[in-house]
């Protein structure tokens, strides 16, 4: 029997987004309990931002029309701190500003103290040394926020800097999606989770702190349910005691065909699974589906979505930032955030071109190019944690160094 072909990355991902829709509950927050979490509604400034005309630098606010020569001398007619209102300024006249304060009604620019001086013996009087032109170092009202409008969209994914843009428009509890709760366990009876001791032939368990800690980079509440043996019986029922209260459920190993791998069986029993052989390296075998929910589980449907990784720590690593992770972002309701790849320079040659999309565990160097590091195997994760990003090499494409590639950061996919 002729094997289907294997997806693209694209192809795969194309088909796991299709089937993720964001959660529909969400919860009021107060402002800074809602770092990290996705806007549920748009919100609308209560006041204009800037509320009033203001000054963006310590100086000088007045006429230009009097002051259309360098060296014009004007009356110091009043002095406005930041927090004060100033009058109505007299044409001939000038308002010591400073940066913040609103700027008085008649003056149409700020001219900064720089460009400013007091004459000799004359201290109620200043000399503007330049031509200003209208609006120069005056923030006009309403220029970043307008009462009314829209402050934040929904699926905004709030940082510090969202959560300032909320202040300033007034608010002080916003709604966000609720977390996406996610489970994971580990199937292989050859794994021991650290400080136990290892069984013969066995190996430390690093995919659990690799998987659960980008869960919890993206915020997510995520349910450790640990190493499960290698048996179908026991892995059926993690799966039904993980499938009640989650949205998602994620494995690492046992997504091949072997005969200890009871992935398959088991969430086909459970529910429905699609196994599927990806064209890319690391990373290739791959499982999505869904379990069906027990009684008595919490809001969010009748099923809880699967995807199992592959048990190379690197592989899965790697899988869950090309897959998983963007599936998540569907589940929470962020806007659609497609990875960046940048253009750099590679500082290696990469000559053995493979009939996959590879993904290279690289790090920019100090002249501004990338390093290889020097192992690849889907087994080496110290590569992952060497290297700052990967390099995106379609298949087919062996490359020189100094040849530009496209280069995707780490920090840009896990968060």
């Amino acid at each position: 029997m002729t094997k289907p072909p294997m997806l693209t990355a694209q192809q795969a991902l194309d088909h796991l987004l299709s089937h993720a829709k964001p959660v529909d509950e969400s919860e009021n927050l107060a402002m800074q309990a809602a770092l990290g979490r996705v806007l549920a509604e748009n919100i609308n400034s209560l006041v204009d931002v800037p509320p009033l005309d203001n000054t963006s630098m310590d100086g000088y606010a007045l006429r230009t029309a009097d002051t259309q020569t360098p060296g014009s001398i004007l009356k110091i007619a009043q002095r406005i701190p930041a927090g004060s209102m100033g009058r109505q300024l007299e044409p001939g006249t000038a308002a010591r500003i400073f940066t913040g304060a609103p700027v008085p009604a008649g003056a149409d620019a700020v001219v900064m103290q720089e460009d400013c001086m007091i004459p000799e013996g004359s201290a109620d009087q200043v000399q503007v040394n330049i031509a200003p032109t209208v609006g120069q170092w005056i923030r006009k009202q309403g220029e970043d926020l307008t009462a009314g409008k829209t402050a934040l969209r929904a699926g905004s994914f709030l940082r510090p800097q969202e959560l300032g843009v909320a202040a300033s428009a007034g608010l002080t509890h916003l709604n966000v999606k609720r977390r996406v709760r996610v489970a994971a366990f580990f199937t292989g009876d050859e794994l021991s989770l650290p400080g136990e001791s290892l069984k013969p032939g066995g190996i430390y368990n690093s995919n659990r702190d690799t998987l659960l800690a980008c869960l919890k980079s993206l915020g997510c509440d995520a349910t450790d349910f640990g190493i499960v043996p290698d048996n179908l019986n026991a892995t059926r029922e993690t799966l039904r005691k993980a499938s009640k209260d989650h949205d998602l459920i994620i494995t690492s190993g046992g997504v091949s065909v072997g005969e200890e791998d009871h992935i398959k069986p088991a969430v086909t029993a459970e529910g429905r699974l699609d196994l599927w052989q990806i064209a890319i390296k690391p990373g290739k075998p791959l499982a999505f589906g869904a379990v069906r929910k027990s009684e008595g589980a919490k809001e969010g449907g009748t099923e809880a979505w699967f995807i199992g990784l592959p048990g190379n720590p690197v592989s899965s690593f790697v899988t869950f930032l090309l897959f998983v992770r963007p599936f998540i972002l569907k589940l929470q309701g962020r806007e659609e955030d497609r990875v960046q790849a940048y253009p750099m320079r590679a500082d290696f040659d990469w000559l053995k071109a493979d009939r996959r999309n590879e993904f290279l565990r690289v790090k920019i160097n100090a002249q501004g190019g990338l390093d290889l590091f020097p192992n690849q195997s889907s087994g080496v994760l110290t590569s992952a944690s060497w290297g700052d990003g990967l390099v995106d090499c379609p298949p087919g494409q062996a490359f020189k160094a100094g040849d530009i590639v496209k280069y995707i950061p780490f920090n840009a996919l896990l968060s």
